[in-house]
């Protein structure tokens, strides 16, 4: 007997008996559902229903993941949680990290290809490029990607350039600047993705203020910030051992050059005065809707003191920008280096930004806060200051003034953000952040004892117990009992503090050569 047609398969069956296999089907589908619940118990968090798309279309993305990294780490700013990402992703992935010899580039001293351990430019090109630079730095470009073919434009101040015929504030190519390709090292490839991470110098203020009370000169003689803030230049000594962390941290970290006035050392070139400085009118802190709405070129020069009479918060201030050239030649050419800027007061709005440009899951970038202190406003907008009291509206004020360059970074990388958000749409970003933050919720309930950060006094385990400095806390996690081998290293990865990841990736990358010890009776016997 040859083989059935399908026709003749159907005239076999028949319908009745087609109706009994089909409710046999149904009926095992139907236990499965039943059944199947504990053999699905696994993660919830660790892997997307489905993958992630960034933009509308296939299930399977339609760009492949960017994996060549450069991540400015700047302080107190939410960076230990994105480091968290990074190390993750890069782990997982195999990517090769450009590491510190310990656990920072030198900082504060401006990076320098020669501190990445295991670099070594004199090997001819055989040694396999980098992937991920993602530690503590004080940037310099020219230390971290010098490619002369790269398609990068510098705003630079024309009498810097005495070789070249351009005068006052003008876009130059790398190529006109002799000396470059001789003076730097190559670390990273020139297609890599810069991004970096803002946070409002208000909030910056208080938790370094805080974690930085020992280290800065200028905050261990104040009794508090309020008493700082007041009247800071009684002190703060430009200069002083530490005391960069007391004012303008995010410009410092950016490795950006200080106005003249501001410049107590030789060496750091600038621009002219502009002699007809604009007058621009500032709308204070808490006035207005969002902090997006504020003017982008806005710029504040420091506080009147208390001492001065003067108050910040009662109307519209208007401001002398002696330096607003130099402020935007320096912010032109940050955009025309970073590809995204991250602002911590929109956290999880950033890193769904950052998935979709990266082209990666959204699961690449959902994880747990890293480095935070006790008692830290963790993701608060910075448009709320209007839930504040007189006094702390106040200090938020001057904080922000005080840290008028850092205020000029925010403002400036807040409304570019703003920007992309608007290009990517408020209701799709909505639903993906409802999206990230679900899914890290049901990691933290599977993973976490408590759900949620701890003090480190409930941390026993020194794998998760994060470095501890300042006069804050440091949380850190502890891991349910009872999970699956699997979701054991998952939450293991998620928990790991930052120095202990960093430490794992360096054995990882950098395996401890093991010596046999001679046997002494060898070597004597005849």
């Amino acid at each position: 007997m040859g083989p059935l047609s399908p026709t003749r398969t159907m005239r076999l069956w028949g319908p009745r008996s087609l109706g009994v296999a089909l409710g046999v089907f149904m009926t095992i589908g139907f236990a499965l559902q039943l059944w199947g619940g504990p053999f699905q118990r696994r993660l919830p968090g660790l892997q997307l229903r489905q993958p992630w798309v960034p933009s509308p279309g296939p299930a399977v993305p339609s760009c492949p993941p960017r994996q060549r990294l450069v991540f400015l780490k700047t302080h107190k700013s939410g960076s230990s949680s994105v480091l968290s990402l990074l190390h993750r992703y890069g782990d997982r992935h195999g990517l090769r990290f450009a590491l510190p010899a310990r656990y920072q580039f030198g900082y504060p001293r401006l990076f320098q290809a020669s501190r990445v351990k295991g670099y070594h430019p004199e090997g001819g090109g055989t040694q396999p490029p980098f992937d991920i630079l993602c530690h503590h730095m004080r940037f310099n470009l020219k230390e971290v990607s010098p490619s002369p073919s790269w398609p990068l434009l510098l705003t630079l101040p024309g009498p810097l350039l005495s070789h070249c015929p351009l005068t006052h504030l003008t876009l130059i190519p790398l190529t006109c600047l002799p000396d470059f390709k001789d003076q730097v090292l190559q670390v990273m490839p020139s297609d890599s993705f810069f991004f970096s991470i803002v946070r409002d110098p208000a909030a910056l203020a208080r938790s370094a203020f805080s974690y930085y009370k020992s280290t800065s000169s200028a905050f261990r003689k104040a009794p508090s910030l309020a008493a700082f803030l007041a009247n800071p230049r009684a002190f703060y000594r430009p200069g002083a051992r530490g005391d960069h962390y007391a004012r303008n941290l995010l410009w410092f970290d950016f490795g950006l050059p200080f106005p003249p006035e501001m410049r107590t050392k030789r060496g750091n070139p600038h621009p002219p005065r502009d002699l007809n400085p604009p007058q621009l009118r500032v709308l204070p802190s808490g006035v207005g809707p969002r902090v997006h709405t504020l003017d982008p070129n806005a710029v504040f020069h420091p506080a009147p003191t208390a001492a001065d009479g003067h108050s910040q918060t009662s109307s519209p201030i208007t401001l002398d920008l002696g330096s607003s050239s130099f402020i935007q030649w320096s912010l032109a050419w940050l955009d025309s280096v970073f590809d995204l800027v991250l602002v911590a007061e929109y956290f999880d709005e950033s890193l769904v930004l950052l998935a979709d440009a990266l082209c990666w899951r959204l699961d690449d970038v959902v994880g747990f806060m890293h480095n935070a202190q006790a008692g830290s406003e963790q993701g608060t907008s910075a448009g709320s200051d209007g839930g504040l009291t007189a006094e702390k509206r106040h200090l938020t004020a001057r904080a922000r003034a005080w840290n008028n360059l850092d205020w000029a970074l925010y403002v400036h990388f807040n409304h570019s953000l703003w920007a992309r958000i608007k290009q990517y749409g408020q209701s799709r970003l909505q639903s993906a952040v409802a999206e990230l933050r679900a899914r890290r919720e049901a990691l933290a309930k599977h993973c976490l004892v408590g759900g949620e950060a701890l003090d480190p006094k409930y941390i026993t385990d020194k794998r998760f117990r994060p470095f501890q400095f300042g006069s804050g806390k440091v949380l850190g996690y502890v891991l349910q009992s009872g999970l699956s081998l699997h979701d054991q290293k998952e939450c293991e990865l998620l928990a790991t503090p930052e120095l202990q990841y960093k430490d794992k990736l360096d054995a990882k990358q950098f395996p401890p050569t093991v010596t046999l010890p001679l046997k002494t009776s060898r070597l004597f016997s005849p």
